[in-house]
This record gives C-alpha cells, sequence and structure tokens, in this order.
C-alpha cells in the first residue's frame, strides 16, 4: 500500500486518491437529488462521508456533532426526522462544546463500496454496510454523540 493511501486510510481501488473519492461523493450526491429512489439515505451517506474525512467536515466540535449525532440518529432512531431536527435545533448558535479527539481509522468501508450501485434498496443496504462500519470505528464517541443527543431530545419535550 502507498503511504499516500496510508496515511489517508483509503482502502485500495480509490482512482486518483483523494480527487477520485471526493469525485465519487459529488456524483452520489447528485444521484441523490436528482432520483428520489436514492435520497431517502442521502443523509445517512453525507456523515458517514464527513466522519470518514473529519479535516474537511468535521473540523470544530459542532460540525463534528453535527455529523456523529446524524450517523447516530440513523443508527440508533430508524432516521426519524423529529430526531434529526432535534439535532439541528440544538446546534444552532454559540455552543460551549469540547471537540473530542478523533479515532485514527475510520472504518474498513469508504464511499468506494457504493461505486457502481444502481439499485435502490442494494445501495441502501450498502450505506447501511458502510454506516455501521463508521459508527464502529467511532465507538470511542458514542457516549459522547448519546449524551448530546440525549439532552437535546429532553429539551426538545420542555
Amino acid at each position: 500500500m502507498h503511504e499516500y493511501n496510508a496515511m489517508f486510510r483509503l482502502r485500495p481501488g480509490i482512482i486518483n486518491g483523494t480527487a477520485g473519492c471526493r469525485a465519487l461523493f459529488e456524483d452520489l450526491v447528485a444521484r441523490d437529488f436528482s432520483d428520489y429512489r436514492f435520497f431517502g439515505v442521502h443523509r445517512f451517506m453525507v456523515d458517514a462521508y464527513a466522519l470518514q474525512h473529519p479535516d474537511e467536515y468535521c473540523a470544530s466540535a459542532k460540525s463534528l456533532m453535527a455529523h456523529l449525532g446524524g450517523l447516530r440518529c440513523a443508527m440508533e432512531h430508524g432516521g426519524e426526522q423529529i430526531v434529526y431536527q432535534t439535532l439541528q435545533k440544538s446546534l444552532n448558535g454559540r455552543l460551549s462544546l469540547k471537540k473530542p479527539g478523533l479515532p485514527r481509522a475510520r472504518g474498513e468501508l469508504t464511499i468506494e463500496h457504493l461505486r457502481g450501485i444502481s439499485d435502490p434498496d442494494a445501495y441502501k443496504q450498502a450505506i447501511a454496510q458502510w454506516g455501521r462500519c463508521v459508527w464502529a470505528a467511532y465507538s470511542g464517541l458514542h457516549d459522547f454523540g448519546r449524551e448530546w443527543l440525549r439532552r437535546a431530545l429532553a429539551a426538545n419535550k420542555e
């Protein structure tokens, strides 16, 4: 494995490294928005991708919580919209949230796992597999995410 790929945890096969990874992400985002059959798992896909690229998408504690909480919502709350909305609302404004350390390994599966999937059901299954892989890689931050979302949901009921 090339040093570049090891450093960025890219799975062999991602054509053109980071640029190819980003291009695949952009292609899938475009499809999600142009074909309603794929859009149902769009947020799940974006959160998994962001957590595997935290330097770009999780630079602050707030952005980390948005994606970690979003992945948690998909994994543990069945993607319920009220949970997503509550998470979003809890992150509005200024926050006193300290960003924890991130895992070095961010999951063995990558967005490459989705390449070439044209069937919406197979796509949903592949995203779920990828999401579980990323969620497991972030196991050290599960309590951080759960506590934030627990407090947000409790505050939303008041």
